[in-house]
């Protein structure tokens, strides 16, 4: 529906928005939901106004983008597909050409009518969750369930969804039953206690024998679902607006977001400084909790196995019962999570190969020392050689500091520190470690490379009027000139892209990881929508939140973008998850690769021969015993992620459970799960204290065991030798 009766009549729905917004007969601010609807048109219109003006793209808002937003709008709002029947999103179909017109003409009906629809299936899907769970059932037939919602289809019919209600919860009980069971065999006799802290009872205080297993199991499971339906309930029509606005806004672009003002004040989530907590920054996705990073420093990250790209199922406090928090606002999951320093939280997680796990975390502040750059030198034992290597947590800089005047820390004058120690020792070679690192300041990314090249753009900039600005080293200095090599692996992001791509383009380092980078080359503003509201009657429905909105484009001195793609390494070695779909490329609606006109830079003169490096490199990888075992852990995690069939025979659940256990207790240090000297026999964190003699000697014995590392020191010879000509042995040129 795109005319000039369209626009006319959007003018004319404008109009009688400002009008009805200036009469207090017409709008009451005691009548909510008028209240809401008369919001949302103020929202939709200033959304309407930035988006196509200011994001990257200018995207029209037409039907297009409406047909996007409704299938993201329809992810959140039944992404399990556990509610909605298939009549039902045909009723809820036709909005997908009106989205665009419903903000254009200030009329939005979509989520009002979501909410009553969801309402009305809520309560049916409350007794049929409490029918089902008021029996046992049997875990020894062939049942199975399909785990990935991408692979289901919404249910036709009330019996299709209770069957698919009844796998369901069967699967949650078995998995209660067993970590029960887990939990009782390792418990000592004598210190056998109820959840509670109560001594066991040998009856149900009236006689009867007492429950069996499978009934607490399933009591368990019907509070958890109760709990989450009560929550659905009082949920406000307001978060149905929230979710519709922020569908618009994420069909720009993953980056682009509606921030409602609740979600503006703790905008990106973070458990960071003083604040108590497990540390790690979360995002809302299908109506799953993700981990989008762990915070270097934090409790998550010194325990090791949260991850980024791991979804949080349920979380309870130790000996507490677990909170179901799919479907969950992020604010109120976070208030579970969060707690007092010193308790521990258990996080019911699964990773992205499919496999549940429970994290035990002790919440903690962030240990500042632990964010800042790190290096250290380390020795072959067999040549005695030195090799320097420094690790890059983060780009940060305290820029309230600067901006008092002060002499603010940040990641660059510490890596030159590190790096000055370095050079003391004589050292062959330098690895720079960028793995897991998201980001930060671009001005230290720029301002790194500089240490590491003669003066030279380093990164381009675009902005979404099309005005290119080139960033570059100005500095001639060289901080350092001998054999480099970078490591990177799929969660290395943004500035830390434009620090790799920057050196690989130079010839100045050999950059060694998986298949890409995690490809995010863009730059994001937050626009307060509360500012240019030019009619003072719309000042009542203030705060209306911010837009979280994609405004440039990064691009290599070759004129590649970073976006996307990623950077792409000289040596690519296996990975853990290198069949995982993680990064830019896959999120929906991402910006594409592009290319714009090179800037003109000058090559390292002593840039090595790569097709020779890469040649010898990949013959030591071919027989390297513990590159072969993260081949074989790949496979396995491919396999896993793509047979979503999971089975409820008893049985065979507990024992994929045990080949689980082995697997992850074998591959712990290939997936980047924590020092394995901080972990028991089973694999779990021991929890005991470390003092810093002890916690540097188990890092340094953590590197040692890296063959990520040793590979990159096999590399830093091989470029030593090009640059000298030299084919001598390491011992000889040494």
């Amino acid at each position: 529906m795109k005319s000039g009766l369209v626009i006319k009549r959007a003018l004319m729905a404008g109009l009688l928005l400002f009008a009805d917004m200036g009469s207090a007969s017409v709008v009451r601010a005691d009548n909510n939901a008028d209240f809401e609807n008369n919001k949302a048109r103020v929202v939709g219109y200033r959304l309407r106004q930035e988006l196509p003006r200011e994001h990257y793209s200018h995207k029209p808002l037409d039907d297009n983008l409406s047909h996007a937003a409704f299938d993201l709008y329809l992810k959140q709002l039944d992404y399990q597909k556990r509610f909605l029947l298939e009549d039902d999103v045909r009723k809820l179909r036709p909005y997908a050409d009106k989205i665009d017109d419903e903000i254009n003409l200030g009329d939005i009906e979509l989520p009002q009518t979501a909410h009553k629809i969801l309402s009305k299936r809520l309560a049916l899907v409350t007794e049929m969750v409490r029918a089902i769970l008021a029996s046992d059932f049997d875990f020894s037939g062939k049942d199975d369930i399909e785990t990935d919602p991408e692979k289901l289809s919404f249910c036709k019919t009330d019996d299709e969804l209770r069957e698919r209600w009844r796998r369901n919860l069967k699967y949650q009980v078995l998995i209660r039953v067993l970590n029960m069971e887990d939990d009782e065999a390792a418990t000592p006799k004598g210190d056998k206690k109820e959840e509670n802290g109560a001594e066991p009872k040998k009856d149900n205080g009236d006689g009867k024998p007492p429950r069996s297993v499978q009934e607490r199991a399933r009591e368990k499971v019907l509070k958890s679902h109760e709990e989450a339906f009560a929550r659905m309930r009082k949920a406000p029509l307001q978060d149905q607006y929230d979710q519709y606005f922020n569908a618009v806004t994420r069909a720009y672009d993953p980056h682009t977001n509606y921030m409602p003002p609740e979600k503006k004040e703790d905008f990106d989530i973070s458990m960071r400084g003083s604040l108590e907590g497990i540390g790690a920054l979360l995002s809302e996705e299908g109506g799953y909790i993700k981990v989008s990073r762990v915070i270097p420093g934090s409790a998550a990250a010194r325990q090791g196995q949260l991850a980024a790209e791991d979804i949080i199922l349920r979380v309870a406090e130790k000996g507490g019962e677990p909170v179901e928090i799919t479907d969950m606002r992020l604010r109120d999951a976070v208030k579970l999570i969060r707690g007092k320093k010193g308790t521990e939280v258990r996080l019911t997680v699964k990773k992205p190969d499919g496999i549940l796990t429970v994290i035990p975390i002790i919440r903690d502040v962030v240990q500042i020392e632990e964010t800042f750059v790190k290096g250290t030198v380390i020795t072959d034992d067999k040549t005695g050689g030195k090799y320097g290597y420094i690790k890059i947590p983060s780009f940060y800089r305290d820029f309230e500091q600067s901006s008092r005047g002060g002499k603010a820390r940040n990641s660059t004058d510490d890596l030159k520190a590190e790096l000055d120690k370095l050079l003391k020792e004589k050292i062959h070679g330098l690895v720079l470690d960028l793995r897991n690192n998201g980001g930060g300041a671009l001005s230290d990314s720029i301002s790194i490379a500089g240490l590491f090249i003669k003066s030279g753009p380093v990164v381009q900039v675009k902005d979404s009027y099309g005005n290119m600005k080139t960033l570059a080293d100005d500095d001639p200095s060289l901080a350092y000139d001998g054999p480099m090599v970078v490591l990177v692996n799929k969660f290395s992001a943004s500035a830390s892209e434009i620090l790799a791509g920057a050196l690989q383009d130079y010839g100045r380092a050999v950059i060694i990881g998986g298949e890409h980078t995690h490809g995010k080359g863009t730059v994001q503003t937050i626009l307060d929508l509360d500012s240019k509201l030019h009619y003072k009657n719309m000042d009542r429905f203030k705060p209306l939140g911010a837009l979280k909105i994609t405004i440039q484009k990064f691009y290599r001195v070759t004129g590649e973008s970073t976006q996307f793609r990623g950077v792409v390494p000289d040596i690519v070695l296996p990975d853990s998850f290198q069949y995982l779909k993680t990064g830019e490329q896959y999120g929906e609606y991402a910006l594409p690769w592009d290319t714009v006109g090179g800037a003109a830079y000058t090559k390292w003169k002593k840039r090595p021969s790569l097709a020779r490096i890469k040649e010898k490199s990949a013959a030591r990888t071919s027989s390297n015993s513990e590159f072969a075992e993260v081949t074989r852990e790949a496979a396995r995690v491919k396999d896993r992620s793509e047979h979503t069939i999971q089975s409820l025979n008893m049985a065979d659940v507990r024992k994929e459970r045990e080949d689980e256990r082995k697997a992850a207790k074998s591959g712990a240090k290939f997936h980047g799960l924590g020092d394995p000297d901080d972990q028991d026999d089973s694999g779990k964190p021991s929890g005991k204290a470390q003092t810093e003699e002890e916690k540097q000697a188990a890092w340094l014995k953590g590197l040692k065991e890296d063959p990520y590392l040793g590979e990159s020191i096999a590399v830093i010879n091989d470029i030593g030798y090009e640059d000298n000509g030299e084919a001598a042995t390491l011992g000889q040129k040494l």
